[in-house]
């Protein structure tokens, strides 16, 4: 037993012992070829020199066997790669032995070897090598098979073409990893009754009415360079059978465990992913090119996205301001790890405290100005109005004033598609920063350019519905969702970053731009499809809830307000838009006023002056839609 079990440890077969067996199997091709014809009673040439012969035989087999490396493959993944190599081998042997029984007959009118024993030894050889390779191939696999404790998954790889047998040959050869290929499926009707490696390959169609698939598959294995549509397709078919979808990675995102070990199940993100934009890499990397930036927010989910990105365009210093100490602690420690040779400083600060930014401004001289630091829970705000007065709109406008008072080049902002035709606090407060922005370009004395950049939700960050499904389907339901008919548009973090960095360097000034985000996803949607790539079944394993819409939100959000236009780029998926903007004194004016409010604690009156510096914000479901009903006296009397 211990010896079995040495055996199963066993990674490989020593290449000395594949070229000694290798000898050895030739040689007993020569005793089964010579003891055949003796049967035959056929008359051997030249009976003196029968050792030399053999001898001869074995060296020129040998010295072939060397040029062609017969030997050198590990055998447990032998292919049919290494039959032609034997082939090659084998069969350079045997023309250099016909060759010199060509060269016998000339000289010495007899051929040394009998032409039929050289072509018997040729094939038995062949066979009994290439016989060695595949019963130690399959052997192998046995072993690594009886040594696993849990059965292994059994998976249809879709596709026929050459990505999909690559992916199949490595499931065959990882014997040791958890899948087993157990056949194909293709979209094409005349492969219906062919064999692929050894598996049967399934029509669509075969595979869509079949009701016993169960019994084959455990998976369906996707490639992630399938295009997204044909993705969801055989998703949405595997999901029905109750199958699991799987998915293999490219080769540039392939992990140390090589493709097999790369294999993961498909998430909801990988059908919400599109192609990113084309960026101008080397104008947004001369535009930051040892120059020195500052990113607020930089510790949230786009602040250390965008300081990432930054990062590898080599400024002389990347600032990060963020009042998290925590979450600003752990980025530093990734940041200092991931690029030992940047420089950062990392400020633990409030945005609304002027005087402890305006030190920060007078230490570095930024060129570049990212500001992503803002609330945005929309709920918490709608019951917290005043904390938005002073972080969305008293911080903006500290950093907005510094930016033109220090000279910085660019400032670029971070909003949102809640600040379109608002209906919460939140989105209020970000379009009126939005204005103060603007209202800057063509004031007295600017040399900053002013840029905005609005966008809806990304996936993966802070309070994203996707990770809070995520944590709802763990812990068994239920999944909540506030209303059915609830739809938002989503893109990734890193789509969202690339667009700012390419607003800071494209903008003139002025701008708000807004990025083509596709087609927009209807939440109830998206929770079922979380559901069962979870493995279970909506409203019958998981159950979902609708809880009734939040205070100040909306079923659906937009890019554009209702009065702009919006004016095409060079990239076909950024436009600028044109709003209404204000001039600078009427918009600061009215901040003075809203932060006097904000300081009096006077919910109603903060959010009455929000409503006029934003006129087209109409609360709904909210304590503050009754300032869209009556007059200010009858709100106070």
């Amino acid at each position: 037993m211990g010896n079995v079990f040495k055996i199963k440890e066993l990674r490989y077969i020593p290449r000395w012992l594949v070229f000694f067996i290798d000898i050895s199997i030739i040689s007993f091709s020569i005793l089964i070829s010579y003891l055949f014809l003796k049967n035959l009673k056929v008359e051997m040439n030249f009976r003196e020199y029968f050792t030399q012969k053999i001898f001869v035989m074995i060296a020129v087999n040998i010295l072939f066997m060397f040029l062609f490396k017969t030997y050198a493959g590990i055998i447990r993944y032998s292919t049919f790669f290494d039959f032609f190599k034997i082939i090659w081998s084998s069969g350079s042997a045997l023309l250099v032995l016909l060759v010199l029984n060509f060269v016998s007959e000339q000289v010495l009118d007899k051929p040394i070897y009998l032409y039929p024993a050289l072509f018997l030894f040729f094939f038995i050889s062949i066979f009994l090598m290439f016989f060695f390779r595949m019963a130690t191939k399959e052997l192998f696999s046995i072993l690594m098979d009886s040594k696993e404790s849990s059965p292994k998954i059994r998976i249809a790889v879709v596709g026929i073409e050459d990505e999909s047998v690559s992916l199949a040959n490595a499931i065959i050869h990882n014997p040791g990893q958890s899948y087993q290929l157990a056949g194909f499926l293709s979209a094409r009707s005349d492969s219906k009754k062919a064999m692929l490696l050894g598996h049967k390959i399934y029509n669509k169609r075969e595979f869509i009415k079949s009701d016993n698939l169960k019994k084959h598959f455990d998976a369906v294995l996707i490639k992630e360079i399938m295009p997204k549509p044909e993705m969801e397709e055989w998703m949405a078919v595997a999901l029905d059978k109750g199958l699991k979808v799987l998915k293999a990675p490219s080769g540039n995102k392939m992990t140390e465990g090589g493709i097999v070990g790369s294999i993961r199940p498909l998430q909801i993100e990988d059908l919400l992913n599109r192609a990113p934009i084309k960026i101008e890499s080397e104008e947004v990397r001369s535009r930051h090119f040892n120059k020195s930036i500052l990113v607020t927010g930089g510790a949230g989910s786009i602040g250390s996205e965008i300081v990432r990105q930054v990062a590898q365009l080599n400024p002389s210093i990347i600032v990060i301001v963020d009042q998290a100490e925590s979450p600003l602690h752990e980025l530093k420690l990734e940041l200092l790890e991931r690029f030992p040779n940047q420089n950062f400083k990392f400020v633990l600060a409030d945005i609304s405290n002027l005087h402890r930014l305006e030190k920060v401004f007078e230490n570095y001289r930024f060129s570049i100005v990212y500001h992503a630091a803002a609330y945005k829970h929309v709920p918490l705000i709608e019951d917290n109005p005043r904390e938005a007065i002073f972080v969305n709109i008293g911080g903006t406008k500290n950093l907005a004033l510094l930016s033109r008072q220090y000279n910085v080049n660019r400032f670029v902002m971070v909003s949102t598609d809640k600040a379109v035709n608002p209906t919460n606090v939140m989105g209020a407060s970000k379009r009126a920063a939005e204005l103060f922005v603007q209202s800057l370009q063509n004031s007295p004395d600017n040399t900053t350019k002013f840029i905005t950049t609005r966008f809806g939700n990304v996936l993966g960050s802070n309070g994203s519905v996707i990770p809070h499904f995520k944590r709802q389907i763990e812990k068994g339901g239920p999944v909540t969702i506030t209303h059915p008919e609830i739809i938002r548009y989503f893109m990734t973090i890193p789509e969202a970053c690339e667009l700012v960095l390419q607003a800071g360097t494209m903008g003139k000034g002025g701008e708000i731009y807004v990025f083509d985000m596709g087609r927009p996803i209807k939440i109830l949607d998206l929770a079922k499809r979380m559901i069962k790539l979870s493995g279970y079944t909506p409203d019958v394993d998981i159950k979902i809830d609708f809880i009734g819409l939040r205070p100040g939100e909306k079923l659906y959000e937009e890019l554009l307000t209702d009065n702009s236009t919006t004016i095409p780029t060079h990239h076909e998926k950024i436009m600028i838009s044109k709003d209404p903007v204000m001039e600078f004194e009427e918009v600061d004016i009215l901040c003075k006023q809203i932060m006097r409010a904000a300081i009096k604690k006077d919910k109603l009156q903060v959010v009455k002056i929000l409503k006029t510096i934003v006129p087209e914000f109409k609360s709904n479901n909210s304590q503050f839609e009754i300032l869209d009903e009556v007059s200010e006296e009858e709100v106070y009397q």
